[in-house]
């Protein structure tokens, strides 16, 4: 989609991108290509897109992936997708779908605001409505079998609605606005897309991508990184969205970990003690987490660990501390009332 044809489809249908929402569009052919390259689809890979937008990225995934789930917050361009790519709610209620894919009866009925409408393909999640397409929609530009989309706030849907993503890829430019809470929401454990392929504003890149000690290092780098390896970036320049953001951008990789490095169990545990250590960063690690864990069992797992007491937490590895959890997830946590443990 060119900037020329952008630009005229938002003035015909009179849509005033929001700042607040993230709207920075993506025209640039050639780096709609590199991300979907990089998202190394096949026809047997499903797909999500968080912030379709007018569906640029939208269409290169159609045409190389299996199946597509788009899920988009701003009704005025959920239409536009509608039309675009063919789908139709059954006279404004959409239906609801009792079975998935291998005819199991579904156990709950989603609100109104999360129904994806959807081509004539197999539903792709349990129990969600769903809307049909039309069997000879006037011009459209594609007509797909494999296209869901569910008309909701990102955030708020996959924390509303855990689902199991490990068996899909998440490919998208993210609304900048909430890239870093949706990046945490969806790597977090064993449910976790098996690729993530995103762009997001430099900055958020640069976390998650950062070793140790790196200025951009902390808590969002430790809490992805947990569950990913990061694979690779490029950079987007500003000129190639609409509106051009105040910042540049880029798109990066994350292969979740083959092996997880933490039980379900721990993880609590290895939350706490990174957004503890981090909460001073310049302060002495060993000493913010005697807000929560007894002295005598921190200094026992730092003298265990060959971790210096003096030391901050931007020079501990993301291995550094996944040991540490392991040595404190047992151990009591301090009533910071009492003082005692």
């Amino acid at each position: 989609m060119k900037l020329t044809e952008m630009r005229e489809l938002l003035a015909k249908r009179d849509i005033q991108l929001t700042k607040s929402l993230g709207q920075n569009f993506l025209h640039d052919a050639h780096q709609l290509e590199r991300i979907a390259a990089a998202g190394e689809l096949t026809k047997a890979d499903k797909v999500l897109e968080i912030g379709p937008g007018l569906g640029p990225l939208t269409e290169l995934l159609l045409a190389k992936a299996g199946e597509v789930l788009a899920i988009e917050m701003d009704h005025r361009l959920v239409e536009f997708l509608a039309e675009r790519f063919g789908l139709e709610s059954k006279a404004g209620a959409p239906e609801i779908i009792e079975t998935n894919a291998l005819g199991e009866k579904a156990s709950n009925n989603p609100t109104p605001s999360s129904s994806p409408k959807r081509g004539n393909g197999t539903p792709p999640l349990l129990g969600e409505r769903a809307g049909v397409r039309e069997v000879n929609p006037p011009n459209q530009l594609n007509h797909p079998d494999n296209f869901f989309l569910i008309h909701d706030d990102a955030l708020a849907y996959i924390k509303r609605e855990p689902r199991d993503w490990s068996e899909w890829k998440l490919v998208a430019n993210l609304p900048y606005s909430v890239a870093s809470p949706i990046m945490v929401e969806l790597a977090a454990g064993s449910r976790a897309p098996k690729m993530m392929v995103v762009t997001l504003q430099l900055e958020v890149a640069q976390r998650l991508m950062a070793p140790t000690d790196d200025d951009h290092y902390g808590i969002l780098t430790l809490l992805v990184q947990l569950d990913f390896e990061p694979r690779g970036w490029f950079k987007i320049p500003p000129g190639c969205f609409f509106p051009a953001p105040e910042v540049d951008s880029a798109c990066v990789t994350l292969v979740r970990r083959a092996t997880p490095l933490l039980p379900e169990e721990m993880r609590t545990t290895y939350r706490k003690i990174v957004k503890k250590a981090f909460s001073q960063r310049r302060k002495m690690m060993l000493k913010l987490l005697k807000q929560d864990w007894p002295k005598e069992k921190l200094e026992a797992a730092f003298a265990e660990l060959k971790i210096s007491p003096m030391e901050r937490a931007e020079k501990l590895s993301l291995e550094q501390f996944v040991a540490l959890t392991k040595r404190l997830a047992e151990a009591p946590t301090v009533d910071v009332a009492t003082g005692g443990a």
